[in-house]
């Protein structure tokens, strides 16, 4: 029993010490907004999450939750491309819907942005009160190990 927690000690440890030395890179928003368009963290790279609003824009595109998926997957595919990457480097995603009503629609756009061999692993959920009243949100992790 000793041997064992002293190896599971070990194992909090090195992992702890691991996170610890990774580097930590914030990437501003470029629209000024108060948080970062991404967080890179030794080998994943942490996307905030994207609406329908087209860069620079207050407003919901046009079009409903078909239009607004459509935008923010192309708002994420450009913090993707800033950081030279895409969307076979996407490791996980999180939907926010405000309907989940809405689901069907999302996943026809969502699909037409991932390989069917290469989907990441997802949650989704409902959620209210979603920023400028739209009615989705996604956020991604990425794996970038060569940034």
């Amino acid at each position: 029993m000793k041997e064992m927690l002293g190896s599971i000690s070990l194992g909090i440890f090195a992992a702890l010490a691991a996170s610890a030395c990774a580097q930590v890179t914030y990437y501003p928003n470029p629209s000024g907004l108060p948080f970062s368009d991404a967080v890179q963290v030794g080998d994943m790279l942490y996307l905030s999450g994207q609406i329908g609003v087209e860069p620079g824009a207050a407003a919901l595109v046009p079009g409903g939750i078909e239009a607004e998926s459509r935008q923010a997957m192309e708002n994420i595919a450009a913090t993707l491309s800033r950081r030279g990457l895409d969307f076979d480097s996407v490791v996980k995603c999180t939907v926010m819907l405000a309907d989940m009503g809405d689901w069907p629609a999302f996943n026809t756009v969502y699909r037409q942005y991932f390989k069917a061999d290469r989907l990441p692993a997802r949650s989704a959920f409902a959620s209210s009160g979603l920023a400028y009243g739209g009615r989705i949100e996604l956020e991604c992790w990425a794996y970038n190990p060569s940034w």
